[in-house]
């Protein structure tokens, strides 16, 4: 089985590819300072990237847990997951309230999806 290690850095990848999945780190914004509305279209965009990288697209998702440091944020950010979301494709989902890492980020989400 051949493993590929998309934008390896110094603690984790971004995502890997390997028996036919690929696994998308916890994905932040890069504006840390942004609106929870702005933060999460920053992180799907940044999914879309990781998607296309690996050979797969948001289509193909499996699995995706969505980390918000303020459970208030819910509403917020499902109205940009709405627009952003295939569907006819909804992963299976998993929302939940936990401190990030850096305390301005408003969302971090991880992924599973299917390989061609």
């Amino acid at each position: 089985m051949t493993i590929q290690r998309i934008e390896p850095g110094q603690h984790f990848a971004a995502a890997v590819a390997g028996g036919g999945h690929l696994y998308i780190s916890g994905t932040i914004a890069r504006t840390h300072d942004a609106s929870i509305e702005v933060q999460t279209q920053e992180v799907l965009d940044r999914l879309d990237e990781l998607l296309a990288q690996g050979g797969t697209d948001k289509s193909r998702l499996l699995s995706v847990t969505i980390y918000l440091p303020h459970i208030r944020d819910y509403e917020a950010m499902n109205r940009v997951w709405d627009q952003w979301i295939d569907p006819q494709n909804k992963p299976a989902r998993a929302t939940v309230e936990a401190r990030l890492a850096i305390e301005s980020l408003r969302v971090e989400i991880a992924a599973v999806a299917l390989l061609p």
